[in-house]
């Protein structure tokens, strides 16, 4: 074995102690030593906005508004299209202004649009709110685990990107409550509330932003060395470590310095890719539609209609029940973030997979007997069965590949591209999240709701041979070995074979 892949192949030792001691410097008093921790309340409210109250407020926008089953399915993923703008706007704009204030763009607009729809009297003043909030999602989508990769530490990394999980989950969760809470006011008012509820965070955001410092990684883009090595020395003890990685990121933006970040040349290296930089695409765009194309925010946003199915009538009942899958996805993303960089990326990712493959069989299994299975089955079990396997697929989500598609993305490209290239992965994700939940509707109406589960069973047991054939695993590595890893596989398959071919004729 070469000395590179040996020292490649090396695991940060002690990741759970090294994991604490980052988290508690970078949550410490001392200003800029908190950062990290904002881009999580950056995505809180946009995720409960999109997901959580979106659930429950349809209910109500549908009686109050008087909208058809089509235009209900265009509100609720017109969201996910339009984001596609502002995650491809995010990679430029994040290379110009620096990331922290591509988050505070993200923010403002966000919560425009969401005034905009607690405010609209109409359908079409609604579809512009909500086409606003669409675009500071995809922002905040592409932006805040770049920011967050990029500021924190190679040992604790896989938990600080996935952190935000825990903060969109509870928004979640808080929207589902606020669903629950606000639903006996009257059909008028009630939604408006649920929407409303998500432009108070802007008031903190807006304070945050001027705490928390730029990414070390851009200010070195920027040949800002000093300010970066000030950003490096307060998430890292060891001064020779801060100089040994301050000069890899130097090192890493070599190219892009000296190219001025030359945007035609970027998207034409993405678009005509080298060899290792098709495997990073294969592997950056192909978890990020697998996260979406199984059918998570089909399970999310329409969970009422999948209970209701399932035989619960009244609304009351539809979201009390849409709380428990709310606790069920917040609980469980705090186990991601304790395993992800003890046990890995990959060991998380086959749980993750191969559990939503046998949840959303057994939630197709649950809705077909309730509807043609009299007999064999209780009306009680049926929408027990339902839920324990929406809560189970949620479950199985949020401890693999909810919180670690983003860590990849933000993990395995090179400085130069990673901006355009995580927008193009958070392109994809938005695209199929769209898809989904703008077909959900009319696909379950032509074959049963069951039968669509059937569908997104079978596509998540792809997504388990995706994750063994393509994912590699990258814990315990900095972004510039994770960049030589793949730029190194082809060199370890050659080796492997020269191997094989010695071995052979040793053998002969």
């Amino acid at each position: 074995m070469s000395p590179r892949r040996e020292r490649m192949t090396k695991r940060s030792p002690g990741g759970g102690g090294r994991v604490r001691r980052a988290m508690a410097r970078l949550t410490s008093a001392p200003a800029p030593s908190s950062p990290p921790l904002i881009p999580f309340f950056l995505a809180m409210p946009r995720r409960s906005q999109d997901v959580g109250v979106m659930s429950g407020a349809i209910l109500f926008i549908q009686k109050d508004l008087h909208i058809t089953e089509v235009e209900e399915e265009v509100l609720v993923g017109c969201l996910s299209i339009i984001s596609l703008l502002g995650s491809l706007a995010g990679g430029r704009t994040s290379d110009a202004v620096g990331r922290k204030w591509t988050m505070a763009l993200a923010a403002i607009i966000f919560q425009i649009g969401a005034a905009i729809m607690a405010l609209a009297p109409s359908f079409p003043v609604l579809m512009m709110g909500r086409l606003l909030a669409g675009v500071g999602i995809g922002f905040g989508v592409m932006i805040a685990p770049v920011y967050i990769a990029e500021i924190s530490p190679a040992a604790a990394r896989g938990s600080l990107t996935s952190f935000p999980e825990i903060f969109i989950n509870l928004g979640i969760l808080l929207g589902y409550i606020s669903n629950y809470a606000f639903s006996g006011f009257s059909e008028h008012v009630n939604w408006r509330i649920m929407l409303g509820v998500g432009i108070l965070p802007s008031v903190f955001i807006g304070f945050a932003l001027f705490v928390i410092p730029e990414s070390p990684r851009w200010l070195v883009m920027q040949k800002r060395a000093e300010e970066a090595r000030s950003v490096l020395s307060k998430i890292i003890e060891d001064e020779g470590e801060v100089e040994r990685r301050l000069a890899e990121i130097e090192k890493a933006a070599g190219a892009a310095t000296a190219n001025k970040w030359e945007e035609k040349a970027v998207w034409k290296e993405l678009l005509s890719p080298s060899p290792s930089l098709r495997r990073m695409l294969i592997v950056g765009c192909g978890i990020q539609c697998f996260q979406q194309i199984t059918g998570i925010d089909a399970t999310v946003y329409y969970s009422p209609t999948i209970f209701r199915d399932a035989g619960i009538k009244s609304d009351s009942e539809l979201l009390a029940a849409t709380i428990a899958v709310g606790v069920t996805k917040t609980c469980f993303i705090l186990v991601a973030i304790f395993l992800i960089d003890r046990v890995g990326r990959k060991p998380l990712l086959y749980a993750s997979t191969m559990g939503m493959t046998l949840c959303l069989f057994l939630l197709g299994v649950a809705l077909s007997l309730n509807h043609h299975g009299t007999g064999l089955i209780s009306p009680a079990a049926g929408i027990g069965l339902a839920i324990v396997a929406v809560c189970g697929n949620v479950a199985f989500f949020s401890v693999g590949i909810g919180p670690i598609c983003w860590v990849l993305s933000t993990e395995i490209f090179p400085l130069r591209l990673r901006a355009q290239a995580s927008a193009l992965g958070a392109v994809g994700n938005r695209v199929s999240s769209g898809l989904v939940a703008m077909s959900f509707l009319s696909v379950s109406r032509a074959i049963t709701v069951a039968g669509t589960f059937f569908i997104f069973s079978a596509i998540s047991a792809l997504s388990v041979a995706f994750v063994f054939y393509c994912v590699p695993e990258t814990k315990g590595k900095s972004l510039e070995q994770i960049e030589e890893l793949f730029q190194a596989s082809r060199e370890g398959q050659n080796e492997e074979v020269e191997l094989q071919d010695a071995e052979h004729l040793l053998q002969e």
